[in-house]
C-alpha cells in the first residue's frame, strides 16, 4: 500500500502528518511511503531524513497520483482532491467549517475520507487522538504566551528590592489543554485555579496542585463520551456572574471551554473584562470557535481596558516538531487500525472506522 505524505498549504501551518521515524517504522512493517519535497522542513524534518528512513521524496503531482491513502495534518485544496483516484483514501482533520462542497468532491470522486476530529472517546481509541495531543501543544504554549504578554513574573522572587508575589492564573475549561496549562503555569511557579463545569474533573485539576472553583449546578453539564454539553440559559447566566467574580483576581486567564460541533460557550462577557485589573491577561484558546471572551479576535491581540486579550489560532503549528510528532504517531495507530495484509479493513460496525468516515463508495456518511 502506497501513503502519500503532502506538504502543508494552509496559512501558517508548519506541522507535517508523518515524521521521518514514524514513516521508518511504517516502511518496516511494508507501506511504500512518498514524501513530497519539502514537506517537513518548517518541523524540522528533512527530505534527507525521509530518504534515511526508506521512504521516497517526489513531487507534489507524483505524491497524490500514486497514493492508495494520503495522509495530511488539514484537508487538502479542491485542487488536490482532484488529483486523487478513484478508490484512494485520505486521512486527515476536517475543520468545523470544511467546506461541504469539498466533502461532496470527495464523495464524487469516490475517495474514502476519514476525520480524525471525530474519532469516539474510547480506550481503544486513545493512542490515535490527535484532537488531545494537539490540545496539550495548546495548552502549554497558551501559558508561555501569557507569560511573555505578562508585566509581571510568574513565580514569587525574593530579592533585595523585596518580595515580588507569584501571579494568579485562572485557567477555564480542563479538557486536555486545560490541564497542560495547569500543569505549566504550576511548574512556572503561578498560584492556580480552575473552573469546569464538570465535577468529575476536580480531581484532575487538585492533582496538580490548582484549586477547583465548584459552582452548583442542577443540570447534567456533561455527555456520555466526556465532554462538556451546553447549559442552559439559566445556567449559563449564573456560570458567567460566578465567573465574573473569579476573573476579577486573576492576573492571567487561559480559557479552553469547548462545545464539540458548537461555537465556543461566551464564559466572559465585556463586562467582566472591564472588571479586570489593569495588566491582566486573557488568552483565549477558543477563538478558532467563536471565543471564550466576548471581546476576542481569532488571530490578533487587543487591549481593552488595559486588559491585553490573546486570540491565537492554530497554537500546535508554533511547536512543530513535537506536535508533528505526537500527530504522526497518532495517525500511525489509526492507519494500522484501519488495514490489514495491505487493504483497508473498512468494518463499519467499529466505531472507529463507524464515527470517522466521512466519504465512502460515493457516499457522504457523515452531515
Amino acid at each position: 500500500m502506497n501513503l502519500g505524505v503532502l506538504k502543508e498549504v494552509a496559512p501558517g501551518e508548519r506541522r507535517v502528518a508523518l515524521v521521518p521515524d514514524v514513516a521508518g517504522r511504517l516502511v518496516k512493517a511494508g507501506f511504500v511511503v512518498g514524501v513530497e519535497a519539502g514537506a517537513g522542513v518548517a518541523a524540522a524534518c528533512t527530505d534527507e531524513a525521509y530518504r534515511g528512513a526508506g521512504a521516497a521524496v517526489a513531487d507534489r503531482a507524483s505524491v497524490l497520483t500514486q497514493a492508495d491513502v494520503v495522509l495530511a495534518v488539514q484537508t487538502p485544496p479542491p485542487a488536490d482532491a482532484a488529483r486523487l483516484r478513484a478508490g484512494a483514501a485520505l486521512i486527515t482533520v476536517f475543520a468545523p467549517t470544511s467546506d461541504a462542497g469539498l466533502i461532496r468532491q470527495l464523495a464524487a470522486a469516490r475517495i474514502t475520507a476519514f476525520n480524525l476530529a471525530l474519532l469516539p472517546r474510547i480506550t481503544r481509541a486513545q493512542t490515535m487522538d490527535v484532537l488531545s495531543s494537539q490540545a496539550t501543544v495548546a495548552g502549554y504554549k497558551a501559558v508561555l504566551l501569557a507569560a511573555s504578554a505578562a508585566p509581571r513574573f510568574l513565580p514569587m522572587l525574593v530579592t533585595a528590592a523585596g518580595t515580588l508575589a507569584p501571579a494568579r492564573v485562572l485557567v477555564l475549561g480542563a479538557g486536555v489543554a486545560g490541564l497542560q496549562a495547569i500543569a505549566t503555569a504550576r511548574r512556572l511557579g503561578a498560584v492556580v485555579s480552575a473552573f469546569d463545569v464538570r465535577p468529575a474533573v476536580k480531581e484532575q485539576v487538585q492533582s496538580l496542585g490548582a484549586v477547583f472553583l465548584e459552582m452548583p449546578l442542577a443540570e447534567q453539564a456533561e455527555t456520555a463520551g466526556g465532554y462538556a454539553k451546553e447549559l442552559s440559559a439559566d445556567a449559563h447566566r449564573r456560570e458567567q456572574e460566578f465567573l465574573a467574580a473569579a476573573v476579577r483576581d486573576a492576573d492571567i486567564v487561559i480559557t479552553t471551554a469547548a462545545i464539540p460541533g458548537k461555537r465556543a460557550p461566551m464564559l466572559i462577557p465585556a463586562a467582566a473584562v472591564q472588571g479586570m485589573k489593569p495588566g491582566s491577561i486573557i488568552v483565549d484558546l477558543a477563538a478558532e470557535t467563536g471565543g471564550n471572551c466576548e471581546l476576542t479576535e481569532p488571530g490578533a491581540e487587543i487591549v481593552r481596558q488595559g486588559v491585553a486579550i490573546l486570540g491565537p489560532v492554530n497554537l500546535p503549528s508554533t511547536l512543530p516538531l513535537h506536535a508533528s510528532q505526537m500527530y504522526a504517531r497518532n495517525i500511525s495507530a489509526f492507519l494500522t487500525h484501519l488495514t490489514a495484509d495491505g487493504q483497508l479493513r473498512l468494518d463499519f460496525e467499529d466505531p472507529i472506522i463507524r464515527d470517522t468516515c466521512m466519504t465512502h463508495a460515493g457516499e457522504v456518511r457523515q452531515p
